[in-house]
């Protein structure tokens, strides 16, 4: 239980939130039940489940004689020999999965506070490197009252049930804090022992990881905590993953309050989630319930609550964050600790100005954004982008070149977010990762937005629920028409019917012209939602229309682009067709293109590129990638054999993150393939 009324009322909207993120996950959640119903152990996609398999196999966590036998027995198609695999890991565990738990426990510690001349247990916490520890934000939302906290560590009984002799330690805001309330986490420094020693080197810390793998739908996760300030204790296997959300999973087991900022493991003890909160049963107003069925009320006790599932912050949500935090070189030595597989290796992001000891990242919270100190100064206004320290492969240039709807951004954020993405990837890969300062990133958001003249009068619309009248669509119409024929096109090539009724279910307007029923349908079969749709498309059609728009963002392109040297160009959604009109118009010795996220497919779009149709660009190589429910990829794969030789991934991004390039960059097939062209003849 949180020690302050601060804490309590932040752990209540974190509640609400769970719930509210339950209940929107009720056809995701009934799809697996269905499936488990029919006899389907893992019901996860083909790649998780071989991902998974994999892992398994990788670490140990089934005996290579136990997975021989488990698939030897009869013919197996690829997934079920995968699922197989899971499932004897999951029955069969090895000597070690004992030891390795007990060593795995060694690292939580209770997190106590200072209060009053009192002391009161407040939470959970685990070390997750030599000197740092991780918990929730909620329990230790900034430095100060870190600083009123203290550490625990064997808060628990001997094998002979005696108690244990319990170790304090201190934190240690002033050498690294930080914390972000959206995904409730905050990562703390902790002093040395009396004798010097990091606590890592005394009680051990967890190897976090970005690599894929690491759970599917289906499999058993195991908690260890202090629940109510008790005592550590273990939730043990009887449990499952539900359903996996973008940032969060949701998933049955037996936790209580005083849980919060536990490590939620799989059966190879490797952290999966953050644990931080739980999930109650509600009513049709959204109130929570009793377990009596009675609606809850403040006073009744958190154990009278009907708790119907937990909710954790998945781990590769959180590398991401902090791969994106602007923190000097000690501050990212710190989290380069935490080991190799996390993708925060000391190049990611690249060191600000400034002191090379560690530095507090104490965060200012906004929106649930942490912006970490010291900060890097803002582009100026209008900025046509930014240029490399040096070459990311040696010799060879790696340029990023950005889509749609980048106005008003710092053109050095957008470069470490997609280097984050990227370092992601090349982890996951097992490559060598990059600094941000490294990569050229020419930017035209701002200019673009001034030529077009943004309007945001649809998207009013839309986030006020209200229906997307003919008018109000037909505003993003050019002349030519070119924006009608994109929407049409991309509907028909997702499925849509010539003529006749469109399936609707989910959208909640009438769609009555055919320009909103093909915006209907692409938001139906999509993972996108109508204002991103739109905007994709009328964006595209301007820039091909209008022949000063088209003129300045290519200026602005040129000029931000290293003026020799081979370079690896990675573009991204209307950066695709801006970068095909690039390389038709210069001569840039280009060793790999890379296009996500592409509406190139589109006849719309590559009939009016400066090269006019289909047609093999001027590089060494070209990769295209894109996710069969990003509505602007909608004409992927590249069929039109106008387009040459050129090598096409299909992966599965995130929920709601269809069209999101980080995403995209943060596959390990994508991330090799750029790699392999920066160090091939560096």
């Amino acid at each position: 239980m949180p020690a302050t009324e601060e804490a309590r009322e932040e752990l209540q909207g974190h509640v609400a939130d769970a719930a509210r993120r339950y209940r929107e996950s009720t056809q995701e959640r009934e799809r697996v039940e269905e499936e488990q119903a029919a006899g389907v152990l893992f019901p996860d996609a083909p790649e998780t489940l071989a991902m998974r398999a994999e892992r398994i196999l990788d670490r140990g966590g089934l005996p290579p004689a136990a997975a021989v036998e488990s698939v030897r027995a009869q013919a197996l198609a690829l997934p079920q020999a995968y699922e197989r695999i899971i499932s004897r890991s999951n029955e069969l565990q090895a000597w070690s999965f004992l030891p390795r738990g007990a060593r795995a426990a060694g690292t939580v510690a209770r997190i106590t506070m200072r209060q009053d001349g009192r002391e009161i247990p407040h939470g959970t916490g685990f070390l997750v490197s030599p000197r740092l520890l991780m918990t929730n934000h909620h329990v230790l939302p900034n430095a100060g009252v870190a600083g009123r906290c203290f550490l625990e560590f064997n808060a628990q009984v001997t094998i002979d049930n005696a108690p244990d002799a319990v170790i304090r330690m201190e934190f240690d805001p002033g050498t690294f804090f930080t914390a972000a309330k959206l995904l409730d986490f905050a990562l703390v420094a902790v002093a040395p022992a009396s004798d010097g020693r990091l606590p890592g080197d005394v009680f051990g810390w967890n190897k976090l990881s970005a690599q894929p793998g690491n759970l599917v739908v289906g499999e058993r996760v195991n908690i260890i905590g202090h629940p109510n300030g008790r005592l550590k204790e273990i939730a043990l296997r009887d449990n499952a993953l539900l359903v996996r959300l973008e940032h969060f999973l949701h998933y049955k087991t037996d936790t209580e309050p005083g849980n919060s900022g536990s490590p939620v493991f799989n059966d190879q003890w490797e952290v999966v989630a953050l644990h931080h909160s739980g999930v109650p049963r509600t009513n049709d107003k959204q109130q929570p319930l009793r377990k009596d069925g009675q609606v809850w009320r403040d006073g009744d006790g958190d154990d009278a609550v009907d708790w119907i599932a937990n909710e954790g912050v998945r781990i590769s949500s959180i590398m991401r964050h902090l791969a994106a935090l602007r923190l000097t070189a000690g501050g990212r030595a710190l989290l380069a600790e935490m080991g190799p597989d996390t993708g925060l290796g000391s190049t990611i992001p690249g060191p600000v100005e400034g002191s090379v000891r560690p530095v507090s990242a104490e965060p200012e919270t906004t929106a649930g954004t942490v912006a970490a100190a010291p900060t890097i100064p803002e582009a100026s206004e209008g900025a046509a982008g930014l240029s490399a320290r040096s070459p990311a492969g040696g010799k060879r240039h790696l340029v990023f070149l950005h889509g749609r709807r980048q106005h008003g951004k710092d053109p050095e954020v957008l470069r470490r977010e997609w280097t984050a993405g990227l370092n992601q990837g090349l982890t996951r890969a097992g490559k060598a990762t990059v600094d941000p300062a490294d990569v050229w990133f020419p930017f035209y958001g701002n200019s673009l937005a001034e030529r077009m003249g943004w309007t945001e009068a649809v998207r009013g619309a839309v986030e006020r629920g209200e229906p997307i009248a003919p008018s109000a669509v037909e505003m993003f119409a050019d002349e030519s028409g070119l924006y009608k024929k994109l929407l049409i096109e991309a509907a028909t090539e997702a499925g849509m019917p010539e003529d006749g009724l469109v399936a609707t279910e989910g959208i909640g307007i009438t769609l009555a012209s055919k320009l909103q029923r093909a915006l209907g349908w692409l938001t139906a079969s999509t993972g996108l939602d109508e204002w991103t749709i739109a905007t994709a498309f009328r964006d595209v059609s301007r820039y091909l229309s209008d022949v000063d728009v088209r003129k300045e963002v290519l200026d602005a392109v040129h000029d931000a682009m290293p003026t020799q040297g081979e370079v690896v160009l990675v573009t991204h959604s209307l950066g695709t067709v801006v970068g095909m009109d690039l390389i038709h118009k210069n001569n840039l010795d280009l060793t790999l293109l890379v296009t996500a996220g592409s509406p190139l497919g589109m006849d719309a779009v590559n009939e009016r590129l400066l090269a006019g149709g289909p047609h093999a660009p001027n590089a060494g190589g070209w990769t295209n990638v894109w996710c069969p429910t990003d509505a602007v990829a909608i004409g992927c794969p590249l069929k039109n054999p106008g387009w040459g030789q050129l090598t096409q991934l299909a992966v599965a991004n995130g929920i709601g993150r269809a069209h999101s390039i980080t995403e995209y960059l943060a596959h390990a097939g994508v991330a090799n393939a750029i790699d392999e062209a920066l160090r091939t003849g560096a």
